[in-house]
């Protein structure tokens, strides 16, 4: 891949994006080093790799480098007996804890992430090392005493030994006699030696080794000759010390020494896992697409058998609120395009984005353009955009473009894409046209695929009359005087400049005699473009329109729909009210009965009236009550026919699912892991287009647009989602989504609370605890949501 034409393009700059994603120095070295692959294999295997980490990124955001460190230096030098200081040993370490993470996290995710988990399965764990390491060192750099029996005995002797001088020290300290001679009374330590402050007046009056003074010379620090024995055991218990642990840090370094492959691949593994993620990140960052990358067909007409297919790309290092999309397509009657324009139209992008967003799709990386891009990939991208003109090398703008066509040339082959700004520019018109359709020609004739802009009008009818030439062109805009900035392809460019000077004010008659300037062909030529620019106008606006009366007979259709099912919710509401309500007077009937029983009973009646009254209250629920299952079992209109393996949508649950099961009356509904029996007229029937369109609209349950207390009956959905609720909030919204959620019978149900600080989970399973409705619960499982969701079962409706 060429190197200037990647500089020229702006790879560096994308590069220098990515490496802000990175999380440790190894990664971001990796992310240096990238260059676009021309193996296709390789190119497809990063694709893969980058969708597959921006998948599981969406689903553990917790997925981390955070630890690792680039410890393959000294991996290495401990191979040579150098001996590993404390926080380099705990760096290895930290290393190799991140290592065993990521193994076992990603290791196991080869059904859904083959290419993330052949990479973690590579990684090395060393948990002896590990080990040995946390034995040894603690969190801050320093030796454990158990690190060894002798380095335990040592600093029990040190702690004896310095009891022993400091008690010395300070029966000498607090002496009445010496507190006269005694700058403060004091212990200090100089040189590595325990000393107390002596008036530099007093001088000898303590028998002592003077080791340092006081910058004014007015104290002197002593070391009392009767504790240097004391001091010179305790010094050489230090040294003792010293020795050991010296000798504790060989070991574990020579431990290094013998793993430092293992130490090494690991940390190459973690380099290109970092590598992986900071692509995801990245695409995530542009809102960006996998493409796909296609190789080079072999065609039976003379076309390389190239193609390029990008819709609504963006160069990713403009401002992504101001940037122009375009549609660039190469196909197989295409494979060369002339872009012609007016100046700061865009055509300049236009090359950059294309060329970019190759270099990028065959470095592994996403691509800010619409899903269902397509590019093939390439052996080389060569590039020749921008001036160029060099003072120090005497050439000319001109010169400076030829050199590097040149060069390309020499170097393009049919499996090249080449990209030329201002073909034939900065010369004579006459003569720039002509070696611009001749260099045209030379590409044609060599089957490499070519994107030109250029001013020369002859080049126009150029793109009309060869096979696999295109025109297209950039819009400008008469009305404001200014580029659009789309990129329309088959329509060659129109001359704007008697427009755009009439416009402006030129008197008539300069542009009268300006216009008897130009050819009559040219005029014709030029009013023809004008026609067909009108005409593209007036199809687009009409396609507009069409699509925006298609959207909103949707939306009407959606909205009539919602209110269908909020008239049954309704319904059904009525029902179930009238059935509580019908109930309440069955039981207050009851409650008279007995009443009366008792009272008859202590009346002395006859229990044959005692049994009338009785089936009279009976009699009298059973009229009740038919009417209200009548109204439950009316048809709403001609029921639809269902079987097995249909989707369907659960009214009362809001769901949708699949019929495993199907009786005359009910049906037995899958629902993710849960199998739930409904009732006929509780269900119906969804094609695949109705249940796409409608995931968006109903992923979100009712529950969380809703912060009043819901009415009774009425399924709340099956998930309540409090991310970024306070906690009072949260408290209240659960209290009346659990009530509801009984009412309407469901067995159970998904709260989303996330993970953050965790205040919010623990006052939810706070609440659930002393809450009567709630039979248990338990924390989500992996694909669930983990530590973040937490799973209600409820006490079922009686």
């Amino acid at each position: 891949m060429n190197e200037k034409s990647a500089q020229v393009l702006e790879l560096p700059k994308i590069l220098a994006q990515l490496v802000t994603h990175a999380q440790f120095s190894a990664g971001a070295d990796l992310i240096r080093q990238l260059r676009p692959t021309v193996d296709i294999r390789e190119a497809l295997d990063w694709q893969q790799e980058t969708s597959e980490a921006r998948t599981l990124l969406e689903a553990r955001s917790d997925i981390t480098l955070g630890g690792a460190r680039d410890v393959r230096e000294p991996a290495i030098s401990a191979t040579r007996g150098i001996i590993l200081e404390p926080q380099t040993l705990l760096d290895i370490r930290g290393t190799l804890r991140r290592a065993t993470t990521l193994k076992r996290t990603i290791g196991k995710l080869g059904s859904t992430s083959p290419r993330l988990a052949d990479v973690a399965n590579g990684l090395e764990e060393c948990a002896a090392l590990q080990g040995e390491i946390s034995q040894t060192i603690d969190d801050n750099g320093g030796i454990y005493d158990n690190a060894s029996p002798k380095l335990a005995l040592v600093r029990r002797d040190m702690r004896v030994a310095l009891e022993r001088l400091q008690s010395r020290l300070n029966n000498l300290v607090n002496n009445t006699n010496n507190a006269k001679f005694l700058q403060e009374q004091l212990i200090t330590q100089r040189n590595g030696r325990y000393v107390v402050p002596l008036r530099a007046e007093f001088k000898g009056r303590i028998p002592g080794i003077v080791h340092d003074s006081s910058s004014s010379g007015a104290t002197l620090f002593i070391e009392p000759m009767v504790t240097v024995e004391l001091n010179n055991s305790l010094r050489e218990l230090e040294i003792e010390e010293e020795n050991e642990i010296r000798r504790i840090l060989r070991a574990l370094s020579e431990e290094v020494g013998n793993l430092a492959e293992q130490i090494v691949r690991s940390v190459d593994g973690l380099a290109h896992l970092d590598l992986i993620f900071s692509k995801a990140r990245y695409a995530a960052a542009l809102n960006a697409t996998a493409p796909k990358l296609l190789p080079f067909r072999e065609m039976n007409t003379p076309h390389p058998g190239s193609r390029i297919k990008l819709e609504s790309a963006r160069h990713p290092l403009l401002d992504p609120r101001k940037v122009v999309p375009i549609d660039m397509v190469l196909d197989d009657e295409t494979f060369i395009l002339v872009i012609t324009g007016p100046n700061t139209g865009g055509k300049t992008v236009a090359l950059k984005t294309v060329g970019l967003l190759t270099l990028m799709a065959q470095c592994g990386l996403h691509i800010p353009a619409a899903e269902g891009a397509e590019i093939t990939l390439f052996e080389g991208v060569y590039a020749d955009i921008g001036d160029e003109q060099s003072i120090e090398q005497s050439l000319s703008t001109f010169s400076a473009h030829m050199t590097n066509t040149i060069s390309i040339l020499r170097e393009a082959n049919d499996r090249s894409l080449v990209i030329l700004d201002e073909l034939g520019a900065g010369t004579d018109p006459t003569e720039g046209s002509a070696l611009a359709r001749a260099v045209l020609n030379f590409l044609v004739e060599q089957k490499i695929t070519t994107l030109v802009t250029t001013h020369h009008p002859e080049l126009k009818i150029y793109s009309q009359n060869k096979f696999g030439v295109r025109n297209a062109s950039v819009e400008f805009d008469l009305e404001t005087l200014r580029p659009t900035y789309h990129l329309i392809i088959g329509i060659p460019g129109r001359s704007n400049a008697l427009s755009i000077a009439t416009r402006l004010g030129l008197p008539q008659d300069i542009i009268d005699d300006a216009r008897s300037m130009v050819g009559t062909e040219d005029l014709v030529a030029d009013d023809l473009l004008d026609e067909l620019h009108k005409s593209r106008e007036e199809a687009r606006r009409a396609r507009d329109a069409a699509v925006a009366q298609q959207a909103s007979v949707e939306e009407m259709k959606r909205e009539l729909r919602q209110r269908l099912d909020e008239v049954e919710i309704e319904r059904r509401d009525i029902i179930a009210q009238t059935r509580r309500m019908a109930d309440r007077e069955i039981e207050d009937l009851r409650s008279e009965v007995r009443k009366l029983r008792q009272n008859l009973q202590a009346a002395g009646q006859p229990l044959e009236v005692i049994k009338r009254i009785e089936e009279a209250a009976f009699t009298l629920k059973g009229n009740i009550q038919q009417p209200v299952a009548n109204v439950t079992n009316a048809p709403a209109g001609d029921a639809p026919k269902f079987r097995v393996g249909d989707t369907v949508w659960i009214i009362p649950l809001k769901s949708e699912g699949e019929i495993a099961e199907l009786t005359a009356t009910d049906a037995e509904v899958i629902i993710g892991r849960l199998r739930v029996r409904v009732k006929l007229d509780e269900i119906e029937k969804r094609t695949r287009e109705e249940s796409r369109k409608a995931a968006g609209k109903n992923a979100k349950p009712v529950i969380e647009e809703r912060e009043a207390p819901m009415r009774r009956g009425v399924s709340p959905g099956l998930e309540l989602d409090l991310r970024g609720a306070r906690v009072e909030d949260a408290l209240e919204r659960i209290t009346n989504y659990l009530d509801a959620a009984y009412m309407a019978g469901l067995p159970f149900v998904r709260i989303i609370h996330g993970k953050g600080t965790g205040a919010l989970r623990t006052a939810v399973r706070d609440a659930l605890k002393g809450n009567p409705l709630v039979r248990n619960y338990e924390r989500g499982g992996e694909r669930d949501g983990g530590d973040g969701v937490t799973v209600v079962n409820m006490v079922p409706l009686t």
